[in-house]
């Protein structure tokens, strides 16, 4: 039997259009960078530390475990359908097409939310290295966001340009960035064991951050958990580049697994070492420029750009590979003509193999929905967790519609063939606690609080709301469309219909 997963494509009605040339390191580094754990860890340390102190470290562990139960499902899921778009494909196979099209929109949405997102990260991290990136103000108030927006929109461009030239081009550039963030990833965790000033037991200490929440403590650390709920998701982009990966049915599930317990390891212990490394933990820098302020405080002002620099490296591959997993998304929906535009939508370009159009459009959304946010001080809190919340949906779209096709006993495949990923007996535990998680999460991030979305006056009821406005409307009104609109238009375009296939069979009765 054949490795390439063209075989299960066939299943799903398709040709493969797209080319394969990635290898196992190109997979684990599309997810490993999606994750970025120097992106996410700096991007909003801030966040855990001035919500949380110290202790907000505790978060990290809570999030990996969670995170894994899905991943292993996700695993399970690549390892029969390593195909684009993996959360639309794989809710279309767990359920019917309008939860897949649900599913697929919530991703899509999530991931130009994010590359949004991530993007911002390079103003958490170019002017800490020199004032010279400080282009608009002063770095205060809203000179803060509106400098954000303007650094991410030229990120945002070079992702677009990188992209639409091919996922050769892309996945070089992603694996070497990959490959520095790693390194430097490890010896920044040796040379912050050598800055130790105090003793693991600092992650004990809350800073009486728990003082004013009606639930103590674990108010505040529901807060502070944000933080570490931003880094550990994206590993399914591992598994939504098969049809551009050779032995996907193999090396997807280890590229998930892989990359989220080695962003954990790394994560978690550039976390606890910087907080025995720091010479003030009281210090008011933490809970304003987090993590960023320790590598100058511990390292000292060379060294510390030294890794700052590296920063900026793993932010770049970072939207990168948020970029590429959201054309992905596009392009497995437009196929199937789910999409407005699909049949443009889901052109392969003959020379560089990759939808360029897909590129384009996410990375214009992209940069529209920060400059609508240009002047809102809450924009990195704000829009971050948006995208975290729209995440956990999708995922959640997947995980339920499995628990009930293996409670139900059509999953795992009666006829899987032998040596792929499987659970096992383990299967049922693991995707209830899935299922558990991803709903505990989504309450958590959508709950309306002014430290996350309104925490500087004017107050206003509409912006402490705005995550279930945000996300209901644009649910709502994104299932309206394709309930009323596209839903009669659906059905695997010509361009893309293996052999044998109707063209336009209708997918949606």
């Amino acid at each position: 039997m054949s490795d390439t997963g063209d075989r299960e494509l066939g299943e799903f009605g398709y040709t493969n259009q797209l080319k394969r040339t990635l290898g196992s390191f190109h997979t684990f580094a599309a997810g490993i960078s999606y994750i970025s754990v120097l992106t996410g860890v700096f991007q909003l340390s801030y966040l855990g530390l001035a919500q949380g102190g110290p202790a907000y470290w505790w978060s990290w562990p809570a999030v990996f475990i969670g995170q894994l139960m899905v991943a292993l499902c996700f695993a399970e899921l690549a390892a029969q359908y390593p195909v684009a778009g993996s959360v639309y494909n794989w809710a279309k196979k767990l359920s019917n097409p309008h939860l897949a099209w649900m599913a697929g929109w919530m991703m899509l949405l999530a991931s130009i939310v994010s590359i949004s997102a991530t993007a911002l990260a390079y103003q958490r991290t170019l002017p800490q290295i020199t004032s010279f990136f400080q282009f608009i103000g002063d770095g205060t108030g809203t000179s803060d966001a509106a400098n954000g927006v303007l650094l991410a929109t030229v990120l945002i461009v070079f992702t677009t340009l990188i992209n639409a030239f091919g996922v050769k081009l892309m996945a070089r550039i992603n694996s070497a960035g990959v490959f520095v963030e790693l390194l430097f990833a490890v010896l920044l965790i040796v040379f912050l064991a050598f800055h130790f000033v105090r003793g693991p037991s600092v992650v004990t200490e809350t800073n009486n951050t728990g003082a004013g929440h009606s639930a103590g403590y674990l108010g505040a650390f529901l807060i502070a958990g944000i933080a570490s709920s931003y880094v550990m998701y994206g590993f399914d982009t591992a598994a939504s580049l098969g049809e551009e990966s050779l032995n996907p049915h193999r090396n997807a599930p280890k590229a998930i697994l892989r990359a989220l317990v080695a962003s954990f390891v790394l994560g978690g212990l550039i976390i606890l070492f910087a907080l025995m490394a720091v010479g003030n933990i009281q210090a008011p820098e933490l809970g304003t420029v987090g993590l960023q302020f320790v590598l100058t405080d511990a390292l000292g002002p060379a060294i510390g750009r030294v890794f700052l620099f590296v920063v900026f490296i793993a932010i770049t591959v970072c939207v990168l590979a948020v970029h590429t997993a959201a054309i992905r998304i596009a392009f497995a929906m437009a196929r199937d003509n789910a999409l407005p535009g699909g049949k443009a939508l889901a052109r392969v370009n003959k020379t560089t193999g990759t939808p360029v159009l897909p590129a384009i459009v996410i990375g214009v959304l992209a940069i529209a929905l920060l400059v609508l946010n240009i002047n809102s001080t809450q924009i990195f809190s704000a829009v971050t967790s948006l995208a975290i919340i729209l995440i956990y949906l999708a995922y959640l779209l997947v995980t339920v519609p499995m628990l009930v096709r293996r409670v139900r006993g059509g999953w795992p495949r009666k006829d899987t063939p032998s040596g792929r990923f499987s659970l096992g007996r383990w299967g049922l535990p693991v995707n209830v606690l899935a299922v558990l998680w991803g709903g505990a999460m989504t309450i958590n991030l959508a709950w309306p609080r002014n430290e996350i979305y309104n925490a500087t006056e004017p107050f206003h009821w509409y912006l402490k709301w705005i995550s279930v406005l945000f996300v209901g409307v644009f649910a709502a009104g994104g299932f309206a469309y394709y309930w009323f609109v596209q839903r009669h238009k659906v059905g695997v375009l010509a361009d893309h219909a293996a052999r044998g296939a109707e063209a336009s069979e209708e997918v949606a009765q």
